[in-house]
């Protein structure tokens, strides 16, 4: 993450993938590392039973697949509803159990930008200390002037509802970044693009996420994504020299908040 007189730094954990316990044992060994919660309720396996949220999950006890209809059953129907509350509250609390700090929130394939979701995610996360939530709002502006793109309907809708993220967040007083990058370009964060967005980033908050890895042989793994170049732009000697700059700190959302109280 980054704040241009400071860049956002953290890490976000899925506390109910197959590799959570060692993702949390590497996190203890890097004190100096902010983690935040990334809530999967999509695309994953829930913590609670399947039995207990047949409302969300497929015959396989697994989240389905795609955001559309999850996203229309969430709207209508009450029960799905509190299966998702239930769910979203046992994603805290197991993140609560590993006795890491809580850094930040966001969820996979921003599924929080659905409106219930965003809600229950506020309501539920300020139980367990939240003082931080992902608002992913990327500005054009900036991403045309490194390359030119396009605005799908998709884009048009999803900044609309980070817009009405952004206005819960701030009257609950949750930090929030000022604007996201990485949404154009989710795994494709190359060092000509990263290195890009650092160099002419404005004043104020922003987070850059990334997928880095080393290769995307893992089970999950996204087609197509560049986990290899997104981990090497992180590494590359141009990224870190643009980042070390007087006028870029690394900070964590933690950091803000500290420094707001």
């Amino acid at each position: 993450m980054a704040h241009i007189n400071g860049i956002l730094t953290a890490a976000s954990l899925m506390v109910g993938a197959p590799a959570t316990a060692d993702a949390v044992a590497r996190a203890r060994r890097l004190p100096g590392l902010k983690v935040g919660l990334h809530l999967a309720l999509v695309e994953s396996r829930p913590v609670l039973p399947p039995a207990q949220v047949p409302a969300l999950v497929d015959a396989d006890g697994r989240f389905r697949d795609g955001m559309l209809g999850p996203a229309i059953r969430i709207f209508f129907d009450p029960a799905a509803r509190r299966q998702l509350a239930a769910e979203i509250e046992a994603q805290f609390q197991a993140y609560a159990a590993t006795g890491l700090p809580l850094d930040h929130v966001d969820s996979h394939k921003h599924f929080h930008l659905h409106p219930t979701v965003g809600a229950l995610v506020i309501d539920i996360g300020r139980k367990f200390g939240m003082k931080a939530l992902r608002v992913p709002i990327e500005p054009s502006a900036i991403l045309n002037s490194i390359e030119k793109q396009s605005r799908s309907l998709d884009v048009v809708v999803a900044g609309r509802q980070a817009m009405g993220l952004q206005k819960k967040a701030r009257r609950h007083h949750l930090m929030a970044a000022d604007r996201v990058f990485g949404l154009a370009w989710s795994g494709a964060m190359t060092e000509a693009r990263v290195a890009a967005l650092l160099e002419q980033l404005p004043d104020g908050v922003t987070e850059l996420y990334t997928h880095p890895a080393t290769a995307g042989l893992f089970a999950g793994a996204a087609p197509g994504y560049r986990y290899a170049d997104e981990l090497a732009a992180l590494t590359s000697p141009r990224v870190v020299a643009v980042a070390k700059r007087g006028d870029i700190r690394l900070i964590g959302y933690s950091d803000l908040a500290a420094e707001a109280a």
